[in-house]
């Protein structure tokens, strides 16, 4: 009976800290993403007079200095929701949700400070400040980095999220099936419009709302003697 008031203490405030931590995350990067959305050339190879604009350059650096306070709140939401769910968890899965996970965190975290090189060049209007080739390369590094591996990896780890969620139970089945959903459209459409990514966040979002919600409603222990 001594270990019962902090086991559910536990219990009651990990949903809670997962849900904060995914809500934080989702509304970071999903102004981080906008930002740099209505800021910068959808194509990367467009030239780069567009940096000497100081407003643009501002919104730029506004929206990289977000994404590594979106980076922790998404490990933490990480770390939380393993914690509430681990034994529940089928070892292949969890695997690919923390791999996934992480592998989208350094990729983001990798764009973001090799975009804000370029931007920090442009602004400190050095003799250093690259040229247009190099600007084009640098664009075109931070696209491949942030729009196709980093989104690709948050597709994976949406799919993994999902599959886990919907096999233990502790969400409805139709947010469930609508991460599946958005994973496939990540998967397939990146590239086609950049609007396509704040499709992640949004799950994320929802699944934090729900979770803030009702928490995560089944226990490690009752579902440990299911099938």
């Amino acid at each position: 009976m001594a270990h019962e008031e902090p086991l559910t203490g536990a219990r009651l405030r990990t949903p809670r800290a997962a849900a904060v931590a995914g809500i934080l995350f989702s509304v970071l990067l999903g102004l981080a993403l906008i930002l740099i959305l209505i800021s910068a050339p959808s194509d990367p190879t467009a030239p780069g007079a567009w940096l000497s604009d100081p407003a643009r350059r501002a919104t730029i650096a506004v929206a990289l200095n977000l994404v590594p306070f979106a980076g922790i709140a998404f490990l933490w939401f990480i770390g939380v929701v393993r914690d509430r769910i681990g034994q529940l968890e089928d070892r292949f899965f969890a695997s690919v949700f923390l791999g996934s996970g992480l592998l989208f965190v350094a990729m983001l975290f990798a764009g973001a400070a090799f975009s804000g090189g370029i931007v920090a060049e442009v602004a400190a209007g050095s003799a250093a400040t690259p040229g247009p080739d190099a600007l084009a390369l640098g664009r075109q590094i931070t696209s491949l980095l942030l729009h196709l591996y980093a989104m690709r990896m948050a597709a994976v780890f949406t799919m993994s999220a999902a599959t886990i969620t919907l096999r233990t139970g502790v969400i409805p089945r139709w947010i469930g099936m609508l991460g599946i959903a958005i994973a496939v459209v990540l998967l397939v459409s990146v590239g086609l419009t950049l609007w396509i990514e704040l499709l992640f966040p949004a799950w994320i979002l929802l699944l934090s709302v729900d979770i803030l919600r009702t928490g995560l409603r089944r226990s490690p222990r009752a579902g440990l003697g299911e099938t």
